[in-house]
């Protein structure tokens, strides 16, 4: 009968994997990336990524990792950058902690349908 391994889980969202939880979620995943379904192979670069990342309210535990290739895992970071900076925005703009827009709307000028500029 095979022991029961509790889960590990980060103390801090900055707490580094120990080798033996990496080695287990190797294991999982059959060493392969979660993004790419790519076999890893000696000498690639395996990075551990969070599925459901720490801003959305993720954990820093076992359950919440997977195994990527570090250009995989660098395209969904840039892609979740992205996102994570729209939302921030609006947060901001809902909160009043972002001043609007002041293209036209505090200027002396108007712009007409035919495309010219007038004052006020």
């Amino acid at each position: 009968m095979a022991r029961a391994v509790d889960e590990w889980i980060g103390k801090t969202d900055d707490s580094p994997v120990p080798a033996r939880v990496k080695l287990r979620i190797l294991d999982k995943y059959d060493n392969t990336c979660a993004l790419s379904d790519i076999a890893f192979r000696p000498g690639d670069k395996i990075e551990f990524d969070h599925i459901t990342p720490l801003w959305l309210g993720g954990e820093n535990r076992e359950s919440n990792l997977q195994p990527v290739l570090e250009k995989a895992h660098k395209g969904k970071t840039s892609t979740e950058a992205k996102v994570r900076k729209k939302v921030n925005n609006i947060r901001k703009k809902h909160n009043g902690l972002k001043p609007k827009s002041k293209a036209w709307g505090n200027s002396k000028y108007k712009k007409k349908l035919d495309g010219t500029v007038v004052l006020k």
